[in-house]
């Protein structure tokens, strides 16, 4: 007998929701990595040992040094140019960044049929709001390329459901009355809201749709705060936004890719790493140089992220902490404080403000009528940002789910609905 699930495939983290044997036929999140019910999306090709990785597990063997190919942030890559070329695994060999995903949507497949004991052939799969922003055909494609690779490792019947509407249903199961609820489903790659009609009369039906006053959501969310929080620290230290000696700022384009998760591996090739060293007189400070050098040569450039996105943790709830930095240089340390996060982060902070704004907005409903903000996805632990949203909708009662799980929970009361 075969079964269904429902898969939350993040750009941070991932998650597997499966019917339970037990009476009533409710839904549980399956362990997909040990007894932990998410798993972060990534995937390690260790060259040193000839084995692929997943999750916990592949972030500590790029950590512990092996050599191979850290993909972290796949699902940024769907509906881009990027997604139809090849990577480098670190072995000589190369494959296609949509088999990646497949490999990786595979795992929790796999993971998942263990946990049920059974094969599993149906499943409903979460998406975003956007893929890609203001772009409706690379954004089918997005979709399209994430149903191939989910047709590639055995799924024969796939639905899609919109994140933030699986967040809104897994926060209906709690309600005792009804109400319209603007779920903030923000994540590591998208920011999505999507406007609900709730309420213990409404949960049972399977269509839904004059539910759904209005859904919004862009491309901007967790990484790109990572990115921010490393282009303001981490690489200054490096030389970005440093003066060559005529006065210009020095190429940025080498900065930019070291704080984006994918394409890190592309300043690693041997061409660039030539055009990198040709390029030491345009730096007035050389020490800047050599440690742009020793990151790329020494390909350092994942952990430095690293240092960026734990930065940004250990400050989201207010204070400070210190990004070490020893591994590009002997006592090299950074201060770091949540007023600097805020400010690094301000532009991104207005533009998901704004499209909670304009989803209410297109629904025709006054800010003042939205009776909860619930909040979903790991980029709501930012403090400030939920703070920011909360502000914009005053009359609202703040509500926070599982940041980590309420996606998959609500993906797997849809897959119920649907299957049961």
């Amino acid at each position: 007998m075969t079964t269904f699930c429902a898969i939350d495939f993040g750009t941070s983290n991932s998650a597997v929701a499966l019917p339970d044997a037990s009476p009533g036929g409710t839904m549980r999140l399956a362990p997909v990595e040990g007894d932990h019910v998410t798993l972060p999306t990534a995937v390690f090709f260790n060259a040193d040992e000839h084995t692929r990785e997943f999750g916990r597990a592949a972030l500590a063997s790029y950590i512990d040094g092996f050599d191979g190919r850290l993909m972290r942030s796949m699902k940024s890559i769907l509906g881009s140019p990027l997604a139809q070329s090849t990577t480098d695994l670190g072995d000589g060999s190369a494959i296609p960044y949509t088999e990646i995903i497949a490999i990786f949507v595979d795992h929790l497949k796999r993971s998942a049929e263990a946990c049920a004991n059974a094969p599993i052939a149906r499943a409903v799969l979460g998406r975003p709001i956007f893929f890609v922003d203001d772009d409706p055909r690379a954004d089918q494609l997005a979709q399209d390329q994430l149903e191939a690779a989910a047709r590639a490792v055995g799924f024969r019947e796939i639905h899609f459901q919109y994140e933030p509407i699986a967040a809104a249903f897994d926060y209906e199961s709690r309600l005792t009355q009804e109400g319209l609820v603007l779920v903030a489903d923000i994540g590591g790659g998208t920011s999505d809201f999507s406007l609900v009609r709730v309420g213990p009369q409404r949960m049972h039906r399977l269509e839904r749709k004059d539910d759904v006053l209005a859904h919004h959501g862009v491309h901007v969310a967790g990484t790109d705060y990572d990115r921010r929080v490393a282009l303001s620290t981490i690489l200054c230290e490096l030389g970005y936004q440093t003066l060559d000696p005529e006065g210009r700022e020095i190429p940025n384009r080498v900065y930019f890719d070291l704080a984006t998760w994918h394409l890190i591996n592309t300043v690693y090739t041997p061409k660039r790493t030539t055009e990198l060293k040709l390029m030491r007189h345009l730096y007035r400070d050389t020490q800047h140089h050599d440690r742009l050098m020793r990151v790329v040569e020494q390909r350092l450039g994942h952990a430095l992220a690293a240092r960026g996105e734990e930065a940004k943790i250990g400050v989201s709830a207010g204070g400070e902490t210190m990004i070490d930095l020893e591994t590009v240089e002997a006592d090299l340390r950074l201060a770091f404080c949540d007023a600097q996060l805020v400010e690094a982060g301000r532009e991104e902070t207005r533009r998901i403000v704004q499209a909670a704004r304009d989803t209410v907005q297109a629904a025709g409903v006054a800010p003042a009528n939205v009776d909860a903000l619930y909040f979903t996805g790991g980029s709501t632990g930012l403090r400030f940002l939920t703070e920011a949203l909360s502000e914009a909708f005053p009359q609202a009662r703040p509500v926070f789910g599982d940041r980590l799980a309420s996606v998959a929970t609500g993906l797997g009361i849809h897959a119920q609905r649907l299957f049961g």
